[in-house]
């Protein structure tokens, strides 16, 4: 029996996401559950051994056929180990095994990384990236994540940070960061840095905007509404958009200076706004991009939304 079978998991704060792919990376069946994170998350692994375990009988798929099993987790992991710490929305604060049950529960190897670099192989792989060697994500959510593929490889550096975009200084001595640093991208790109920036714009504007009115009224405001206004003429949204485009601009066209990735890939639900966004962050990247990179790298949209943490998952065992 050929071995020809991936499975992909995407574990996040709500839900966990699973796919059985083709070894060619062609998602045939995917489904999802809530993450249970009571108990310190204590329920989260048994949950995706019994998941894995009921659909593969369920779809009555041969298990010999099954390569092995990749995952996406947020927080630190330590993927010799495939272990997992400060993953803090999932109520892992202390080293969390995950590879040693997994592995022992469905009989399958398992091989784990970062959520956000995992997306970003999922991209590089099967999305925007079309399977270059040389593809650099950013995704904007509610923090900026990124991944970093270089030849076919994620990058990781010598602890596990390699690829954390979102901590790329923007603005010396600029908003405080929860990693301490002060001016990080993600406190700008992010969908919570974008509703900070339009805060800061609207005590200074005195115009008529229907966004200001709004932040003034005390109304809640999202990165989507933001975006929304700024598409409808919204001059104060506007504003905030432009600045959010010129950081985004500037830290890509830093990445790409140092790497000169086929495609700069950016993803997540703040690039939900699309073209609109693109075309933005495209015009303060041409801004800063070295000459060679302009003419050698693309800014592009991610192309596989949700998909993208299951099918890069999955690709890890593949490699592997």
């Amino acid at each position: 029996m050929t071995k020809d079978k991936l499975i992909g998991v995407d574990l996040g704060g709500t839900t966990i996401k699973f796919a059985i792919l083709t070894d060619q990376g062609e998602v045939q069946q995917k489904w999802s559950i809530q993450t249970n994170v009571l108990g310190d998350g204590k329920h989260i692994v048994p949950d995706i051994i019994e998941s894995i375990n009921h659909h593969l009988d369920l779809y009555q798929l041969d298990r010999s056929r099954v390569i092995g099993i990749g995952m996406g987790t947020p927080g630190t992991v330590d993927r010799e180990n495939g272990t997992v710490k400060g993953a803090y929305n999932l109520g892992w604060a202390k080293e969390e095994a995950v590879k040693e049950p997994i592995q022992a529960g469905t009989g399958f190897e398992l091989h784990i990384d970062n959520d956000a670099n995992v997306a970003a192989l999922g991209e590089a792989w099967k999305g925007a990236g079309n399977n270059d060697a040389d593809v650099s994500f950013i995704t904007l959510g509610t923090g900026v994540g990124g991944g970093l593929v270089a030849n076919h490889d994620l990058i990781h550096g010598v602890a596990g940070a390699g690829g954390e975009v979102g901590h790329i200084i923007v603005e010396p001595d600029g908003y405080l960061c929860t990693c301490g640093n002060h001016g990080c991208l993600e406190q700008y790109a992010s969908a919570t840095g974008v509703v900070h920036l339009a805060q800061d714009f609207a005590e200074q504007y005195v115009g008529e905007s229907r966004l200001k009115k709004m932040i003034d009224d005390g109304e809640e405001v999202t990165s989507k509404i933001i975006f929304d206004l700024a598409k409808e003429g919204d001059f104060l949204a506007n504003e905030t958009v432009d600045k959010l485009c010129f950081y985004l601009g500037y830290a890509a066209a830093t990445i790409s200076n140092i790497l000169n990735p086929s495609a700069i890939v950016i993803g997540g639900g703040v690039a939900a706004a699309g073209e609109f966004l693109r075309e933005r962050v495209e015009k303060n990247w041409s801004k800063f991009a070295f000459p060679t990179v302009r003419t050698s790298t693309t800014v592009k949209l991610a192309e596989l939304g949700n998909d993208a943490g299951v099918i890069g998952a999955a690709s890890l065992a593949k490699k592997n």
